[in-house]
């Protein structure tokens, strides 16, 4: 173990936990060969504590898309409407009174450029504010209706352009189940946790089963059937320890020839609200450096955050995988400033 990495990551850590915002904790650090090895929990958490992944579940999901891709299942230039039906398709992308709900493609939503609106974060829709109210369930064709209220960015495709926006996993979601002929839960752990042997992680079914409480400024909120709900783009439970070995095997080839990520670099740069993130094939990038990091270094950060304040990223410049959760929904940046710090921590 680096020395002078420890104390840093240390340092940093204990300032993070600082924050009036952030009850809990919990982050590990380690390079692939597993050498290097960190970790530190705050306020009762430990590396095997149940965590709430938020949108890091959007990795299990692309992680599914890609190996049906490579076992020749599907294709990203495939149409959506090839797979979901035209009930459930039609009006959902209109812009400028064209329709291009029967245009989008696998891509468009894996990439989030389908100009999709987001039902979870745009004010008009009011699910955010919602679930911080009261717990509820919904189904995939509520999602749907809640997103045909409101109005697409943009045309697929725009150049320049890209809008993070749940729908576009839970369409993949159900994609999954189509082409697979299973449920996205029997396909989570067809693809994922049975051969990464991940036993503490899944896609809860029923609200009876173990679903942690998140955290809303000082308020603790129990929401199972919320969660239970989000499924594709954000319902997944797991700990850090058994999201630390998915993350690895997410950029080592363990789970698809690592060579796809050639074909996935294409980044576009989200909506001014996600900050220095980009997406591509399915996951976020923070590009270091420039304008908006000049002190940070040079390099990427690549992999995902949840608005829960989950994260897991891998950081390619010194071979360094970082996961964590700090269980705040009311500031979905914090795992990114947090993370940022923590590159910083390895200078």
């Amino acid at each position: 173990m680096d020395i002078k990495w420890g104390e840093k990551f240390d340092k940093i850590f204990d300032k993070m936990m600082d924050s009036k915002l952030i009850h809990e904790g919990i982050v590990i650090i380690e390079d692939s060969s597993g050498q290097f090895y960190w970790k530190r929990g705050y306020g009762g958490k430990e590396v095997d504590t149940p965590l709430v992944l938020a949108s890091v579940t959007k990795l299990f999901t692309t992680s599914c898309i890609l190996i049906l891709l490579e076992q020749g299942k599907l294709s990203l230039e495939d149409k959506i409407s090839k797979y979901l039906d035209g009930k459930f398709i039609n009006g959902l992308h209109i812009y400028k009174s064209n329709e291009y709900s029967y245009e989008l493609t696998v891509s468009d939503v894996l990439y989030q450029v389908s100009g999709l609106p987001d039902y979870f974060e745009e004010r008009k829709s009011g699910i955010k504010s919602k679930v911080i109210e009261q717990d509820f369930s919904f189904t995939f064709d509520e999602l749907l209706n809640w997103t045909k209220r409101l109005k697409p960015h943009f045309a697929p495709r725009t150049k320049g352009k890209a809008f993070y926006a749940d729908i576009n996993f839970d369409l993949l979601g159900e994609i999954i189940e189509i082409v697979n002929g299973t449920t996205l839960s029997e396909a989570y752990q067809q693809f994922i946790f049975s051969p990464l042997k991940l036993e503490n992680t899944y896609l809860p079914q029923s609200e009876d089963e173990c679903i942690p409480r998140i955290y809303y400024k000082d308020k603790l909120l129990k929401r199972p059937k919320f969660i239970c709900c989000c499924r594709a783009s954000g319902g997944a439970i797991s700990t850090a320890k058994e999201l630390m070995i998915f993350i690895k095997a997410f950029f080592n080839g363990k789970l698809f020839d690592a060579s796809i990520f050639d074909r996935l670099s294409t980044y576009h740069k989200l909506q001014i609200t996600m900050g220095p993130i980009s997406y591509g094939g399915g996951f976020m990038k923070i590009a270091l450096g420039g304008l908006v990091m000049p002190f940070v270094g040079k390099g990427e950060l690549l992999g995902h955050t949840g608005s829960t304040g989950t994260f897991a990223f891998y950081y390619p410049q010194k071979d360094l995988y970082m996961v964590g959760d700090m269980n705040q929904l009311a500031n979905p940046a914090l795992p990114i400033r947090f993370s940022l710090r923590l590159v910083m921590g390895s200078k």
